[in-house]
Protein backbone atom coordinates (compact mmCIF):
# COMPACT_ATOMS: atom_id res chain seq x y z
CA UNK A 1 0.00 0.00 0.00
CA UNK A 2 1.24 3.23 -0.93
CA UNK A 3 1.97 5.81 2.38
CA UNK A 4 -0.23 8.48 3.49
CA UNK A 5 2.52 10.92 4.01
CA UNK A 6 6.03 10.31 3.51
CA UNK A 7 8.68 12.36 6.10
CA UNK A 8 12.01 13.18 5.02
CA UNK A 9 14.64 14.11 7.77
CA UNK A 10 18.21 15.72 7.03
CA UNK A 11 19.93 16.03 10.14
CA UNK A 12 23.61 16.66 10.94
CA UNK A 13 24.68 16.73 14.11
CA UNK A 14 21.88 16.77 16.18
CA UNK A 15 21.81 13.57 18.65
CA UNK A 16 20.63 15.38 21.15
CA UNK A 17 17.35 15.86 19.61
CA UNK A 18 17.20 13.21 16.77
CA UNK A 19 15.94 10.02 19.41
CA UNK A 20 13.30 12.32 20.77
CA UNK A 21 11.67 13.52 17.63
CA UNK A 22 11.74 10.90 15.74
CA UNK A 23 9.77 8.45 18.36
CA UNK A 24 7.47 11.83 18.13
CA UNK A 25 7.12 11.48 13.91
CA UNK A 26 6.97 7.88 14.42
CA UNK A 27 3.77 7.96 16.70
CA UNK A 28 1.93 9.78 14.00
CA UNK A 29 -0.43 7.28 12.42
CA UNK A 30 -0.76 9.19 8.95
CA UNK A 31 3.05 8.31 8.66
CA UNK A 32 4.14 5.09 6.57
CA UNK A 33 7.45 6.07 5.83
CA UNK A 34 10.45 8.11 7.40
CA UNK A 35 13.51 8.88 5.33
CA UNK A 36 16.51 10.24 7.88
CA UNK A 37 18.83 11.98 5.67
CA UNK A 38 22.39 11.95 7.74
CA UNK A 39 24.67 14.58 6.39
CA UNK A 40 27.35 13.67 7.37
CA UNK A 41 27.02 14.19 10.99
CA UNK A 42 30.19 13.52 13.33
CA UNK A 43 28.63 12.73 16.81
CA UNK A 44 27.79 9.54 16.49
CA UNK A 45 24.29 9.96 14.64
CA UNK A 46 24.76 6.77 12.11
CA UNK A 47 26.12 4.26 15.12
CA UNK A 48 22.09 5.44 16.41
CA UNK A 49 20.78 5.53 13.25
CA UNK A 50 21.96 1.45 12.17
CA UNK A 51 20.29 0.32 15.84
CA UNK A 52 17.08 1.36 14.57
CA UNK A 53 14.69 -1.32 13.91
CA UNK A 54 11.52 0.07 12.73
CA UNK A 55 10.87 -0.73 9.34
CA UNK A 56 9.57 2.63 8.32
CA UNK A 57 12.93 4.25 8.82
CA UNK A 58 15.07 4.48 5.63
CA UNK A 59 18.23 5.84 5.95
CA UNK A 60 20.51 7.69 3.37
CA UNK A 61 24.11 8.72 4.66
CA UNK A 62 26.35 11.32 3.29
CA UNK A 63 30.09 10.68 3.85
CA UNK A 64 30.25 14.72 4.23
CA UNK A 65 28.21 17.95 4.90
CA UNK A 66 26.55 18.79 1.98
CA UNK A 67 24.03 20.93 2.71
CA UNK A 68 20.26 21.02 3.56
CA UNK A 69 18.83 21.24 0.26
CA UNK A 70 21.31 18.73 -0.93
CA UNK A 71 20.06 16.09 1.54
CA UNK A 72 16.59 16.88 0.70
CA UNK A 73 16.96 16.24 -3.23
CA UNK A 74 18.75 13.22 -2.37
CA UNK A 75 15.44 11.81 -0.27
CA UNK A 76 13.13 12.69 -3.14
CA UNK A 77 13.87 9.92 -5.65
CA UNK A 78 13.09 7.77 -2.03
CA UNK A 79 9.61 8.90 -1.45
CA UNK A 80 6.94 6.56 -1.73
CA UNK A 81 4.21 8.51 -0.18
CA UNK A 82 1.21 10.63 -1.87
CA UNK A 83 2.38 13.58 0.11
CA UNK A 84 5.78 14.87 1.98
CA UNK A 85 6.58 16.59 4.39
CA UNK A 86 10.37 18.21 5.56
CA UNK A 87 10.81 18.08 9.51
CA UNK A 88 13.90 19.31 10.98
CA UNK A 89 15.57 17.58 13.22
CA UNK A 90 15.13 19.81 16.11
CA UNK A 91 12.56 19.93 18.56
CA UNK A 92 11.08 23.12 17.29
CA UNK A 93 8.50 22.19 15.08
CA UNK A 94 5.63 19.37 16.69
CA UNK A 95 4.69 16.43 14.37
CA UNK A 96 1.07 16.17 15.97
CA UNK A 97 0.15 18.51 13.65
CA UNK A 98 0.42 16.66 10.31
CA UNK A 99 -2.59 16.02 10.37
CA UNK A 100 -3.81 19.45 10.22
CA UNK A 101 -1.69 19.93 7.21
CA UNK A 102 -2.76 16.76 5.60
CA UNK A 103 -6.36 18.02 6.22
CA UNK A 104 -5.72 21.13 4.13
CA UNK A 105 -3.85 19.93 1.23
CA UNK A 106 -6.25 17.65 0.38
CA UNK A 107 -8.79 20.63 -0.13
CA UNK A 108 -5.48 22.66 -1.90
CA UNK A 109 -3.70 22.81 -5.35
CA UNK A 110 -0.83 20.28 -3.96
CA UNK A 111 1.12 22.78 -1.16
CA UNK A 112 0.47 23.52 2.34
CA UNK A 113 3.23 25.58 4.41
CA UNK A 114 2.65 25.44 8.40
CA UNK A 115 2.58 29.33 9.41
CA UNK A 116 3.79 30.16 12.88
CA UNK A 117 2.26 33.62 12.44
CA UNK A 118 -1.60 33.17 11.91
CA UNK A 119 -1.76 32.88 15.71
CA UNK A 120 0.06 36.25 16.80
CA UNK A 121 3.55 35.88 16.54
CA UNK A 122 5.54 32.90 17.88
CA UNK A 123 7.90 32.21 20.26
CA UNK A 124 10.99 34.29 19.71
CA UNK A 125 14.31 33.03 21.06
CA UNK A 126 16.09 35.83 18.21
CA UNK A 127 13.84 39.01 17.38
CA UNK A 128 15.96 39.63 14.46
CA UNK A 129 15.17 36.60 12.98
CA UNK A 130 11.50 36.84 13.28
CA UNK A 131 11.66 40.35 11.23
CA UNK A 132 13.44 38.44 9.21
CA UNK A 133 10.78 36.05 8.23
CA UNK A 134 8.07 38.73 8.16
CA UNK A 135 10.25 40.45 5.76
CA UNK A 136 10.95 37.53 3.56
CA UNK A 137 7.10 36.89 3.69
CA UNK A 138 6.67 39.93 2.14
CA UNK A 139 9.14 39.90 -0.48
CA UNK A 140 7.80 36.43 -1.40
CA UNK A 141 4.18 38.19 -1.88
CA UNK A 142 5.61 41.10 -3.84
CA UNK A 143 7.50 39.43 -5.92
CA UNK A 144 5.15 36.48 -6.71
CA UNK A 145 1.47 37.93 -5.61
CA UNK A 146 1.76 35.29 -2.92
CA UNK A 147 -0.55 35.52 0.50
CA UNK A 148 1.53 33.78 3.03
CA UNK A 149 2.39 34.85 6.54
CA UNK A 150 5.34 32.47 6.64
CA UNK A 151 7.76 32.13 3.50
CA UNK A 152 10.56 30.77 5.64
CA UNK A 153 8.59 28.17 8.06
CA UNK A 154 10.30 24.90 8.26
CA UNK A 155 6.69 22.82 7.77
CA UNK A 156 6.14 22.82 4.13
CA UNK A 157 4.42 19.66 2.83
CA UNK A 158 3.77 18.73 -0.82
CA UNK A 159 1.89 16.44 -3.12
CA UNK A 160 5.18 14.51 -3.58
CA UNK A 161 4.59 14.87 -7.50
CA UNK A 162 4.62 18.54 -7.56
CA UNK A 163 7.86 18.32 -5.10
CA UNK A 164 9.71 16.54 -7.81
CA UNK A 165 8.48 18.67 -11.14
CA UNK A 166 10.26 21.69 -9.31
CA UNK A 167 13.58 20.98 -9.98
CA UNK A 168 14.98 21.43 -7.09
CA UNK A 169 18.69 22.88 -7.60
CA UNK A 170 19.19 24.42 -3.60
CA UNK A 171 22.16 23.48 -1.72
CA UNK A 172 21.52 24.08 1.73
CA UNK A 173 18.91 26.71 3.72
CA UNK A 174 17.72 28.41 0.03
CA UNK A 175 15.50 25.21 0.05
CA UNK A 176 12.34 27.52 1.45
CA UNK A 177 12.55 30.69 -0.77
CA UNK A 178 13.36 28.29 -4.11
CA UNK A 179 10.36 26.00 -3.76
CA UNK A 180 8.05 29.48 -2.76
CA UNK A 181 9.77 31.17 -5.75
CA UNK A 182 8.99 27.72 -8.00
CA UNK A 183 5.47 27.67 -6.73
CA UNK A 184 4.90 31.45 -7.12
CA UNK A 185 6.06 31.41 -10.97
CA UNK A 186 3.57 28.80 -11.69
CA UNK A 187 1.06 30.42 -10.19
CA UNK A 188 -0.18 27.83 -7.63
CA UNK A 189 -1.87 29.05 -4.58
CA UNK A 190 0.09 28.26 -1.56
CA UNK A 191 -2.38 27.32 1.65
CA UNK A 192 -1.51 28.00 5.35
CA UNK A 193 -2.27 26.23 8.25
CA UNK A 194 -1.35 27.84 11.85
CA UNK A 195 1.34 25.55 13.89
CA UNK A 196 2.92 25.69 16.67
CA UNK A 197 6.53 26.61 17.52
CA UNK A 198 9.08 26.04 20.30
CA UNK A 199 12.65 27.79 19.15
CA UNK A 200 16.07 26.78 20.07
CA UNK A 201 18.82 29.38 20.40
CA UNK A 202 22.19 28.71 19.01
CA UNK A 203 23.88 27.12 22.40
CA UNK A 204 21.42 24.40 21.79
CA UNK A 205 22.04 23.75 17.75
CA UNK A 206 20.68 26.58 16.09
CA UNK A 207 22.23 26.50 12.27
CA UNK A 208 20.78 29.47 10.99
CA UNK A 209 22.66 32.80 10.43
CA UNK A 210 22.36 36.22 8.84
CA UNK A 211 24.25 34.72 5.46
CA UNK A 212 21.26 32.44 5.23
CA UNK A 213 18.65 34.51 5.39
CA UNK A 214 20.89 37.18 2.81
CA UNK A 215 20.70 34.42 0.50
CA UNK A 216 16.62 33.28 0.85
CA UNK A 217 16.42 37.30 -0.49
CA UNK A 218 18.72 36.47 -3.32
CA UNK A 219 16.95 33.57 -4.24
CA UNK A 220 13.52 34.70 -4.30
CA UNK A 221 14.86 37.86 -6.65
CA UNK A 222 16.90 35.32 -8.55
CA UNK A 223 13.89 32.62 -9.58
CA UNK A 224 11.56 35.90 -10.20
CA UNK A 225 13.40 36.96 -13.17
CA UNK A 226 15.36 34.08 -14.23
CA UNK A 227 13.76 30.87 -15.43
Amino acid sequence: MVPILSVVIPTYNELSTLPVLLSRVLAVPSVQEVLVVDDGSTDRTDDYLKSLMDNRVSVIRHDSNRGKGTAIRAALPHVRGQYVIIQDADLEYNPQEYNAMLDAVRESEGVVYGSRNLNGPFGISYYRYWLGGVALSYLANWLYGLRITDEATGYKLFRTSLLRDLNLQCTGFEFCPEVTAKLGRRGIHIKEVPITYVPRSFAQGKKIRIKDGLSAIWTLIRYRFTS
